[in-house]
């Protein structure tokens, strides 16, 4: 493997892949499983590599698989301060009369936040998570329209949420791969609260104890999250996360026929990722991987490099042959923001195009002063 170098004076508009492998010989591949699921989708956390799929850009509903937007919104009010966890909320009779999967809160008694998540996140409760809604975003109806922000600014470009729950709405859908972005982004944004609470088994409140309906969390002890769903359009579904080593792989399931059938799929998926892909740490986690040339910034260069371990899956065998390179976004102008694109790593196996990862600037570069502003301006009509 070479040592990543950074080359300039790539064109101003390059484009930067999502972490979408550019596969230059499907005979390298390994074949994919064929599930009992309508969609479904593989892929490696720690570069974003899709490993497997199907109909993963297909509009369906995602019943309780919504909630993971709803926990997004939750550990984002809980990092700004906007909630706390001990903070108590009333439970309105809109919470109380939820349908479907409950939690079995009390009608107008202040229930705490803590286990208004858990109950959300274990328990699948449709109550909690109405409460939870309407303490954050003032009613369900305003919660939806967050949601829909976020799903935007999160890059899920097919998704539509009409409420909190994932109640059955004509306008509320989204695809396996817009479940994945989320999936990937709340435990990349919030790790500590995932570990928190995804792995729980089971969870006592009311005097009612209510097991996680994620089977595989008794079935490997590899899994350590996330979410099931169901209504009768829907079908059985699961969002599944797996960490063995350093890796950790997704996988997405939607429309099976029965909660055994998504357990074994979403497993069957899982060790196919892990069975037929060796894993390859290109870079650590906040690891420069260069320091990338920036105009007319309070600096003149910025470190670039990666949120997390960066990882990238390649057929069993080809681990030896992987080769990657940083291609830096140029003419990079103030501000840079942290975690802004700067460039791109560009793997190759074999000499042949792998796949085009996003680098992230690791620190912000504020705009420089004046005269700073101006020597640059004058170099780059020259550069």
């Amino acid at each position: 493997m070479s040592i990543l170098r950074s080359l300039r004076g790539c064109a101003a508009g390059l484009v930067l892949l999502a972490g979408i492998p550019l596969f230059a010989s499907a005979q390298q591949l390994p074949p994919s499983p064929a599930l009992a699921a309508k969609s479904w989708l593989l892929i490696e956390f720690g570069s974003g590599q899709t490993l497997a799929s199907q109909a993963a850009d297909e509009r369906l509903e995602p019943a309780s698989l919504t909630k993971l937007m709803s926990a997004y919104l939750t550990f984002s009010a809980l990092k700004q301060g906007v909630l706390k966890r001990d903070q108590a909320v009333q439970v309105s009779e809109k919470a109380w009369r939820a349908p479907g999967s409950r939690m079995f809160l009390p009608l107008g008694k202040p229930v705490a936040v803590e286990d208004l998540i858990k109950g959300m996140i274990v328990q699948s409760g449709n109550d909690a998570t109405t409460a939870l809604a309407e303490a954050i975003g003032g009613s369900e109806e305003a919660f939806a329209k967050k949601m829909n922000r976020e799903a935007q600014r999160l890059g899920m470009k097919s998704s539509s949420f009409r409420n909190a729950t994932g109640l059955p709405d004509p306008q509320h859908f989204t695809t396996a791969r817009d479940l994945a972005t989320l999936a990937t982004a709340l435990i990349r944004d919030f790790p500590d609260d995932y570990a928190r609470y995804y792995s729980i088994k089971e969870f006592r409140y009311n005097n009612i104890s209510q097991p996680n309906r994620n089977r595989l969390l008794w079935m490997d002890p590899s899994v350590d999250g996330m979410k099931t769903g169901h209504t009768d359009a829907a079908g059985y579904c699961l969002i599944a996360s797996a960490k063995r080593g350093p890796r950790r792989l997704l996988s997405v399931v939607l429309g099976t026929e029965s909660d055994t059938v998504r357990a074994q799929e979403s497993l069957k998926l899982l060790n196919f990722g892990f069975q037929n892909f060796d894993a390859v740490r290109l870079y650590a986690k906040n690891q420069p991987v260069s320091q990338v040339r920036v105009w007319k910034g309070a600096d003149s260069t910025v470190a670039a490099g990666f949120a997390n371990d960066f990882i990238l899956a390649v057929p069993k065998g080809l681990a030896g042959r992987v080769k990657a390179e940083m291609v830096s976004q140029q003419p990079l102008l103030a501000p840079v923001a942290a975690g802004q694109p700067v460039g791109i790593v560009r793997a190759t196996v074999d000499g042949k195009p792998w796949g085009d990862y996003p680098v992230l600037a690791l620190t912000a570069v504020p705009t420089g002063g004046f005269f700073g502003r101006l020597i640059d301006t004058v170099r780059l009509w020259f550069n």
